[in-house]
This record gives structure tokens, C-alpha cells and sequence, in this order.
């Protein structure tokens, strides 16, 4: 008889926090969505701000905004006539900051080979 070993608590995980973090995945695979919450890491911006560092117009900022927002990554609030908007999630944030920290390199170096073989 084959026996498996009880499952370990950290191994054990819902089908619903799986689908919920795939697409928080899903959410951020656009270039776009991550850029903004990389830049949203460091501080609350609007999206004139936004638009000119990502280099998207404002209308496309705009929509990311309100995906990210949805799904309840970024927030928005009043600064006077302008809505600024802020992270509202810190996991999602460390999430992306590990992603670039350390795969920062492993990312960059397939474009590079890619680039010199042309």
C-alpha cells in the first residue's frame, strides 16, 4: 500500500486563494499595470504623473487605473481638484518589489543576447 504523508499546513491551500493570486497575476502580466504600481510604491501620484512616466496618455492610465482600483490594488483620493491615487494593497507592492529586485538581472540578460545576436 502506498501511503502518502499528511499534507503540511503551508502546503494546504484553498481553491479560491489560488484563483484570487492567479489573477492578481493575470492583473499585473500587463507592462502597463506593473509600471504604474512600481511607481505607485514610492508615493501617491495622479495621472497626468503617471501618464508621463509611463509614457501612455492620460485616457490609457486612466483604465489601468481602474482595473488596478477594482481589484482593489490602488486607491484613489480628492486633493483639492485633482484624484491622486495611492496602493492600497502593501503585499502587492512587496510582491512587485521582490519581483524586480531579484529578477531584475535574470530579466534584462534574454534581451541583451537577444539584441547582440541580431
Amino acid at each position: 500500500m502506498n501511503k502518502q504523508p499528511p499534507a503540511s499546513p503551508a502546503a494546504l491551500i484553498s481553491p479560491e486563494k489560488l484563483y484570487d493570486t492567479a489573477n492578481l497575476f493575470g492583473l499585473l502580466s500587463a507592462t502597463a499595470r506593473l509600471h504604474i504600481v512600481w511607481l505607485l510604491a514610492d508615493g501617491e501620484h495622479d495621472v497626468g504623473t503617471l501618464a508621463e512616466a509611463t509614457g501612455h496618455s492620460m485616457a490609457t492610465v486612466s483604465q489601468h487605473l481602474s482595473k488596478l482600483k477594482l481589484a482593489g490594488v490602488v486607491r484613489a483620493r480628492r486633493d483639492g481638484r485633482r484624484q491622486v491615487y495611492l496602493v492600497e494593497d502593501a503585499q502587492v507592492v512587496n510582491l512587485v518589489r521582490t519581483a524586480f529586485g531579484e529578477h531584475r538581472q535574470d530579466l534584462t540578460e534574454p534581451a541583451r543576447r537577444l539584441g547582440n545576436a541580431r
